[in-house]
């Protein structure tokens, strides 16, 4: 099959499409995988990460535009996952009513399998894989996105290292989950935290992910700021322990141990409360293929701060719902974070102005809407 030439779009809306999103499990009766489907969905890795997110927030959207199965890892969108055995031998004839199945991949080991089964096994499948990643990729990746028959990038900048891109389709965020509280200054006296407002860091504690960028900036930024504490949300792994007790030492040396916390790893399902809680999100990792959060933040209300990198600067309105800086630069963020902060009111107007634009351009049903046209447009080939 011939690829199509490079095709860079917005998705169209898809209002009517109800949505779950990223939560630790939909409402009401488990999903059920369709027993003859035109797609099946891939989600192969057992660690919960980013990836998994965003497989677990549409496919309860896509099993209502399709015909869909999923194989992988168990997730909490509770449709029963199917081996990679099981998806082989069920693709061994086409989908009734189409040439084909698609299998939707979206990491190397994936495609390898993908590639196995539709070149070797020369089963009736299409491949369509998404790609986040913002540098160009190593040898074997870029022969295997190579091999794709439609390949999905999360920003214009993915898109510009992977070949047969055939749509830009950013990520989208659950809307009806991640929500403004009626009162940020209330949702933070409620936390049981010192001061009147929260800032918030969330992600891995970990140097790429600029945690320690986050602290100086926050150190340097809190004795000018009375009212504000600052919270770090997120695991620090084993081999990231010892950064972490070296940032700690940092904050207690600047006698601010009650105003900068580490909590740990926020459940899934407690997340959003934490960025209703904040007035402002910080994202600031030094790289970031999309980076998802400060997306929730935003929809739930927050000023968002962010670094050059991931899809940030799509999100980011500089002066209208927050600032941007460069990666690595916690001078920057300081000001940028008592520039913010500075009038409260102007700080709540710009979560505002964010939430509204995470809605106008960033909704999981746009996110659905524009994979079911690469889909199509497949089907139609």
């Amino acid at each position: 099959m011939a690829h199509s030439p490079l095709a860079v779009s917005a998705p169209a809306p898809a209002s009517s499409v109800p949505g779950e999103g990223r939560t630790d499990g939909p409402p009401g009766a488990a999903l059920t995988p369709d027993p003859d489907p035109e797609v099946i969905v891939f989600n192969l890795k057992r660690r919960y990460t980013g990836v998994s997110a965003t497989v677990n927030a549409l496919v309860p959207i896509q099993a209502r535009q399709w015909r869909l199965a999923y194989c992988g890892t168990p997730l909490p969108h509770g449709m029963p996952g199917m081996t990679l055995r099981q998806a082989i031998a069920l693709s061994r004839r086409p989908p009734a009513g189409r040439p084909f199945r698609i299998w939707h991949v979206r990491r190397d080991h994936e495609m390898a399998a993908g590639l196995w089964a539709r070149d070797v096994l020369r089963l009736p499948i299409r491949l369509v894989f998404t790609s986040a990643a913002q540098h160009r990729h190593g040898w074997f990746p870029r022969w295997l996105i190579s091999r794709m028959d439609a390949v999905i990038a999360t920003t214009p900048k993915a898109a510009q290292f992977v070949p047969n891109t055939w749509a830009v389709v950013p990520h989208g965020i659950d809307l009806q989950r991640f929500t403004p509280p009626p009162d940020k200054a209330q949702a933070w006296a409620d936390s049981g935290l010192p001061g009147r407002w929260g800032v918030g860091v969330f992600g891995r504690v970990r140097p790429d992910k600029g945690t320690d960028v986050f602290v100086d900036a926050m150190i340097a930024a809190l004795p000018h700021l009375p009212d504000v504490t600052a919270v770090i949300a997120g695991l620090a792994q084993p081999q990231h322990q010892a950064y972490q007790r070296a940032l700690q030492a940092r904050i207690e040396a600047a006698g601010l141990s009650e105003r900068i916390r580490f909590l740990g790893e926020v459940p899934a399902a407690e997340v959003h409360r934490w960025y209703q809680r904040c007035l402002v999100c910080v994202a600031c990792p030094r790289y970031e293929p999309f980076g998802l959060t400060p997306f929730e933040a935003a929809a739930a209300g927050c000023a968002v701060i962010c670094s050059r990198t991931g899809a940030f600067e799509q999100l980011v309105q500089p002066g209208i719902n927050g600032a941007l800086v460069d990666p690595g630069d916690a001078a920057g963020l300081a000001q940028a974070l008592r520039h913010v902060l500075a009038d409260s009111r102007a700080a709540l107007r710009m979560g505002q102005a964010a939430r509204a634009h995470v809605t106008a351009h960033f909704s999981l049903q746009q996110e659905a809407a524009g994979i079911a046209a690469v889909y199509q447009r497949l089907f139609a080939s």
